[in-house]
């Protein structure tokens, strides 16, 4: 079972923009950790695999931003979901429009 996961976290409680920007780093860096080929967006991170460690990832990255100190967090979520493990990747999706990135 495949799955695609959009994650955009969003820490609460906090004082500014770095401290923003440093729990969302926390995040993310931890999100790699366990999707090297994780896609990093201005406003979500895709990951995509295995169904079940897409969820206990998700699941995850609310616990490292509360441990990194937001007192409260905001996530959204998009989920697809394949049983049938035929899933069109982020690659797939988005390789056209980011040909001549460096």
């Amino acid at each position: 079972m495949k799955a695609s996961v959009a994650i955009q976290l969003l820490p609460q409680g906090v004082q500014g923009n770095d401290e923003v920007v440093r729990v969302v780093d926390e995040v993310i860096a931890y999100i790699m950790s366990e999707f090297p080929d994780a896609y990093v967006g201005p406003f979500e991170t895709a990951i995509e695999g295995d169904y079940d460690h897409c969820m206990e990832v998700l699941a995850e990255c609310t616990r490292v931003a509360v441990r990194a100190g937001s007192a409260k967090v905001a996530v959204y979520s998009k989920i697809f979901f394949d049983d049938a493990d035929n899933l069109l990747t982020t690659e797939e999706k988005t390789a056209k429009y980011h040909e001549n990135d460096a």
